[in-house]
């Protein structure tokens, strides 16, 4: 199955972000972007694409020990930028920042101890994705936009482990569907 660790943004936050794609889809050249709606928004903290069931429980028991490890900590979303010339446009994060960078080590370290093929380790750069697209667009209007974007903060309490399904029908427009296969409380509460 195809996995990720990931941080999910409550639905107060939740609704704040589509008020603000609301209005970043009236822009110049918006129309042209494929649009994540609410299921597919999270800080996705480790990627670990498709993974042999055998090593979920390792893993699980791997991430369960990394959210124990964690204490929850302020965040919120601020600001945005883009990836890929416009293929991939974001709203950013705000709050400790060097917590959900830990979070997302933790979650890293989880994978490769648990025997999955993490390629190379990058820097983390917490983003949320909201729009993407096949070809290099100028999303310079929704960037610029975005650079007002504040949502109102949170505690994160928890880790999820997400299950992505990707589209099968090939219908344009059709969202990758997402499935929470796990939850683990942060620092051992719950």
């Amino acid at each position: 199955m195809r996995l990720f660790a990931a941080v999910l943004p409550p639905d107060e936050v939740a609704r704040e972000l589509a008020a603000e794609i609301g209005r970043l889809r009236e822009l110049p050249g918006a129309d042209g972007l494929r649009w994540t709606g609410r299921p597919g928004w999270h800080f996705t903290l480790a990627f670990y694409g498709e993974v042999d069931d055998a090593l979920v429980p390792d893993l699980s028991a791997r991430l369960e020990r990394a959210a124990h490890r964690t204490e929850p900590f302020a965040l919120a979303l601020r600001g945005g930028g883009q990836f890929g010339r416009g293929r991939a446009l974001w709203a950013g994060a705000d709050g400790d920042l060097d917590a959900l960078r830990l979070l997302a080590d933790r979650t890293e370290a989880a994978g490769r101890k648990a025997g999955i093929d993490m390629g190379e380790h990058r820097r983390y750069k917490a983003h949320l994705t909201v729009a993407r697209s096949r070809d290099a667009t100028d999303v310079r209007p929704c960037v610029t936009a975005l650079a007002g974007f504040g949502s109102a903060g949170w505690t994160v309490a928890e880790l999820t482990l997400v299950r992505s399904n990707l589209p099968r029908s090939g219908q344009p427009g059709e969202q990758p569907r997402y499935e929470a296969v796990a939850r683990w409380p942060l620092g051992g509460a719950g």
